[in-house]
C-alpha cells in the first residue's frame, strides 16, 4: 500500500522504538528504586491513601485494583525487564500483533505508576514518555514498513514539545525577549550538571546568541518538520544538535533524550547514510489490512485529541506540561516560562539534641543531585531522575510546594528510615538517630574563576535564615 508505507524510514523507526524502550528502562528502574520512601505503603504520600479517594475513571491504574509494596516492585521491575528486551530487539522477532501487545503492556504499566505518583510524577517528561510510548504501539516492527501516518504523528508530538517550549518562553519572562535569560539560567536551573559552572561563565554576548538561537530552534525550525525532504531532515538534525547542547549544560531527566528520539522520525535512511555508516534495512512487507485500520483509527483519535493542546498553544494564557485526559494522550508541553535570578537551596541539618544550645553541633545531610557542599562539583544524573532532589528545588522557591511531603520526609529522617536514606548521598547519623532536625535556607551562587582557584569551591553560599526551626519527632507526630 504505497501511500501508507514509508520503508525509507526504517532506521528512524529503529531509533524511535529502541530509544523509547531505553527510556522506559530508566523510568521503571527509577520507580523501583525510589517508590518505597516516596509513595509506598509507609511512604511520604502513600498510594493506598491516594487511590482510596479517587475513582478508576479519575486515576486509571492497576493499583486501583490492588496495591502492596511487593506488587509495585514486581510491576516496576517487570516493566524494566520487558523494556530492556524491546531495546535489545525482541519486538522485531515477534509477530506484529505480539509486538504491539508488548508496547501496550509497557504503556499500561507506566501509566499505572504515573497516575498514582502524585507530585513526585508531576513532570512533563512523564507525560512525554507515555505519549511517545503509546505512539510506539502503532509504529510496527520489521514485519511491516514504517507507517507514514505514525511518523507524521511523531513529528506532530515533537512540534508540540519544541514550539510549546518556545512560545511559553516568548510569552513569559522578559529576559527571553531581551536575550538575557542565560545570564542566570545555568546557575538557577533545578539541577545543574558538571559543566553548568563553565556554561554560566561563558561571555555574555555568547549567552545572547544562545538565546537567539534557541528561539530559532524552537519557534521556526519545528515548522520544517512538516516540509518535504531534505528540509525535514535538516530540521530534525537541528533539533538533535540543540538537545545535545542542553544535555551538556544541565540535568533534565530524559526530556532531552526523548526529544532526540522523536527527531529520528524526520530522518531518512539515505539522509542518515550520508554522515553515518548504517545497516541495510531488511525487506519490509506491506502492512496487513487490520494494522492499516488500527493506524487510521489511532490517527483519527490523535486528530480529535489535538484540539485541546492546539488551542492551548494559541492561547495567551498558555499552560505548560498539562494533560487533558487521565490517559496522558496528546498533551501540551513547555518549560522555563520564568527564569530565577537567584538560587535558593534548602539544607537539612540534624543534631543529637534537644535541648538546643549555642554549643549544639549541626550536621548536614547530603543529597545526590541537588547542590549542598560548596566544594562538590555537580554530578551528571540525567537521563536518570532524582525525584526528591527536584522537589527540594521547588520547595526552596515556596513552602507551598513542600507542604504535603516535607513533614513526612523529616519524620523518616528522624527515624533513620532505610528507604528514605537510600535516596540520599550522605547520612550524618549512621550509628544512631538524630534527636532533632532543622531546615536552613541558603542563597547559592556559582563562584567566580578566581574564587574557584582560591577556595576550590564551585559554589558560594550565604545563610538567609531558618526555613523550619529545630523540630523533634514528637513535635512532628503531634502536628500530623
Amino acid at each position: 500500500m504505497g501511500w501508507f508505507d514509508a520503508p525509507e524510514y526504517w532506521l528512524g523507526r529503529q531509533v524511535l522504538e529502541r530509544g523509547t524502550a531505553a527510556v522506559y528502562v530508566l523510568a521503571f528502574v527509577a520507580a523501583a528504586r525510589q517508590f518505597r520512601a516516596l509513595i509506598g505503603s509507609e511512604g511520604m504520600l502513600p498510594v493506598p491513601r491516594f487511590v482510596a479517594r479517587r475513582s478508576f475513571g479519575q486515576v486509571p491504574s492497576i493499583f486501583q485494583l490492588h496495591y502492596s509494596d511487593r506488587f509495585f516492585a514486581v510491576v516496576a521491575w517487570c516493566g524494566a525487564a520487558l523494556a530492556a528486551a524491546v531495546c535489545g530487539g525482541l519486538a522485531d522477532l515477534l509477530p506484529l500483533g505480539a509486538a504491539m501487545a508488548i508496547w501496550l503492556a509497557l504503556w499500561v504499566l507506566y501509566l499505572s505508576i504515573v497516575n498514582v505518583g502524585q507530585v513526585w510524577y508531576s513532570f512533563g517528561w512523564e507525560t512525554l514518555l507515555l505519549e511517545t510510548g503509546f505512539l510506539a504501539i502503532f509504529l510496527g516492527n520489521d514485519r511491516v514498513a514504517p507507517p507514514v501516518l505514525v511518523l507524521w504523528l511523531a513529528r506532530w508530538l515533537l512540534f508540540r514539545v519544541e514550539f510549546g517550549a518556545g512560545l511559553i518562553k516568548l510569552r513569559g519572562d522578559p529576559c527571553w525577549r531581551d536575550l538575557t535569560c542565560l545570564y542566570y539560567h545555568h546557575e538557577t536551573q533545578p539541577m545543574p550538571g558538571p559543566l553548568s559552572w563553565f556554561f554560566h561563565h561563558l561571555p555574555k554576548p555568547l549567552h545572547r546568541v544562545e538565546v537567539a538561537a534557541n528561539h530559532v530552534a524552537q519557534l521556526v525550525v519545528p515548522f520544517g518538520l512538516f516540509a518535504p525532504q531534505p528540509v525535514a531532515e535538516v530540521a530534525g538534525a537541528i533539533v538533535v544538535a540543540t538537545q545535545l547542547w542542553l544535555v551538556l549544560s544541565g540535568n533534565f531527566a530524559w526530556l532531552n533524550w526523548l526529544t532526540i528520539v522523536l527527531a529520528a522520525s524526520a530522518i531518512t535512511d539515505s539522509g542518515a547514510g550520508t554522515v553515518l555508516p548504517i545497516p541495510h534495512a531488511p525487506a519490509l512487507p506491506a502492512a496487513p489490512p487490520w494494522f492499516v485500520a488500527l493506524v487510521i483509527a489511532f490517527t483519527a483519535l490523535v486528530a480529535v485529541l489535538s484540539y485541546w493542546p492546539a488551542r492551548n498553544l494559541l492561547s495567551h494564557r498558555q499552560r505548560m506540561n498539562m494533560s487533558f485526559n487521565p490517559y496522558r494522550l496528546v498533551n501540551t508541553y513547555g518549560a522555563f516560562g520564568r527564569i530565577g535570578r537567584t538560587r535558593f537551596e534548602l539544607v537539612i541539618e540534624g543534631a543529637d539534641g534537644p535541648p538546643i544550645t549555642d554549643e549544639t553541633v549541626w550536621k548536614e545531610y547530603g543529597f545526590k543531585g541537588k547542590p549542598g557542599d560548596p566544594r562538590r562539583l555537580p554530578r551528571q544524573w540525567a537521563p536518570y531522575h532524582l525525584r526528591l532532589d527536584w522537589l527540594l528545588w521547588f520547595a526552596a522557591l515556596s513552602p507551598d510546594y513542600a507542604r504535603p511531603w516535607l513533614g513526612p520526609l523529616l519524620i523518616r529522617l528522624l527515624r533513620n528510615d532505610r528507604a528514605t536514606l537510600r535516596l540520599l548521598r550522605h547520612n550524618p547519623f549512621p550509628d544512631s538517630r538524630p534527636g532533632c532536625l532543622r531546615v536552613q535556607l541558603y542563597l547559592y551562587r556559582f563562584t567566580t574563576p578566581g574564587e574557584l582557584v582560591r577556595e576550590r569551591a564551585w559554589w558560594h553560599r550565604t545563610l538567609v535564615g531558618e526555613y523550619l526551626p529545630p523540630i523533634t519527632l514528637e513535635d512532628l507526630r503531634s502536628a500530623s
